[in-house]
């Protein structure tokens, strides 16, 4: 866990449950040093390169989190550079809810997940939605030949801070491309 993101993280009642529970000790080691955004190293852009979904949390303003699922092409979430990345956003079921949590609040948390390597990287940003109609400028940047669809808003994220999870529970998870690859041998199962 990098030490900007527990100094995010390691709140006043998340060190009370560490200590309840045995392990603030071993946590408070790593914590210290100046809160700065973390940067992208070259391990980081390529797999949220690679990633063809994400799980993204906002909270409302009555302290509610929200979860939701963001899918696409791979490549969708796009690394602008080591400290941005962003997304297009389309029409969808038009309850907006995870829009006007990231105008309420840019705070925003990314979980990206490979099951089939198990692995799984943890993003804390700032988010910014932008109307597609008002930065047309941005539209090479975010739009997909292979996908049409009109974008309706671009949402830019800018990296606070990111950890590698632990894998040792994820369950590997294969879509049928990657079945087909582990079957043929080209893609290992992640079960030794």
């Amino acid at each position: 866990m990098t030490r900007n993101f527990m100094n995010r993280l390691f709140t006043d009642s998340v060190k009370a449950a560490q200590t309840e529970y045995g392990t603030r000790e071993s946590q408070a080691r790593h914590e210290g040093g100046e809160l700065i955004h973390d940067e992208l190293t070259l391990a980081e852009a390529q797999f949220i390169a690679s990633r063809d979904g994400f799980y993204m949390a906002t909270v409302n303003e009555d302290g509610w989190p929200y979860l939701q699922f963001r899918g696409g092409p791979e490549g969708f979430l796009k690394v602008i550079d080591a400290g941005t990345i962003g997304y297009a956003d389309f029409r969808g079921n038009r309850q907006l809810i995870s829009m006007g949590n990231l105008r309420k609040s840019g705070k925003t948390a990314l979980f990206l997940m490979d099951y089939p390597s198990q692995s799984r990287l943890k993003l804390m940003v700032e988010s910014e939605v932008i109307n597609a109609a008002d930065r047309p400028d941005l539209l090479p940047l975010f739009q997909d030949p292979e996908y049409m669809a009109p974008i309706e808003r671009f949402v830019v994220l800018k990296i606070v801070a990111y950890d590698w999870n632990c894998p040792k529970h994820i369950t590997p998870r294969f879509t049928e491309d990657e079945w087909r690859l582990v079957q043929d041998g080209s893609l290992d199962s992640g079960r030794g």
